[in-house]
């Protein structure tokens, strides 16, 4: 049986920081004029920007959250888990979607749960760190 999607304003989103509910709002609520992207949204968080930091980004087809609320801290660490992902596609030679099966395995995670929007910094410090193994791997091989 195929899922319905849901209109976005029945989506509710809770922030696992403070609790209020987050809402849905164009990127340059955010990042005002340097919002990169114009047709981009955001759940953010009711208590930004003076009680609480949290937002995730909105599918663009959608709308709906592409994963957890994240505080200024943890959207840091998946930039970095992005990142070096990112360099691991360069330097190992994986296709992305090899990439994140890789990953899944080395995480233990479920198709579902692979998204770095999901990830809690653990996750985000554990994909850095099997990353970068990797890529070292990698560049010590090619110096053989």
């Amino acid at each position: 049986m195929k899922k319905k999607k849901q209109k976005p304003e029945q989506i509710r989103v809770r922030c696992q920081y403070c609790g209020r509910m987050a809402r849905l709002h164009p990127a340059s609520y955010v990042y005002g004029s340097n919002n990169l992207d114009s047709e981009s949204y955001l759940y953010v968080c009711d208590g930004y920007p003076d009680d609480c930091d949290a937002y995730v980004g909105a599918h663009k087809k959608s709308l709906l959250p592409k994963g957890e609320l994240a505080d200024g801290q943890l959207r840091n660490k998946r930039i970095l888990a992005h990142r070096a992902l990112n360099t691991l596609l360069k330097e190992g030679g994986m296709t992305r979607k090899s990439a994140y099966i890789w990953l899944q395995n080395k995480l233990c995670l479920q198709k579902k749960d692979m998204h770095i929007a999901k990830f809690s910094l653990y996750y985000c410090e554990e994909t850095i760190r099997v990353c970068n193994e990797l890529i070292e791997w990698h560049q010590k091989r090619k110096g053989e």
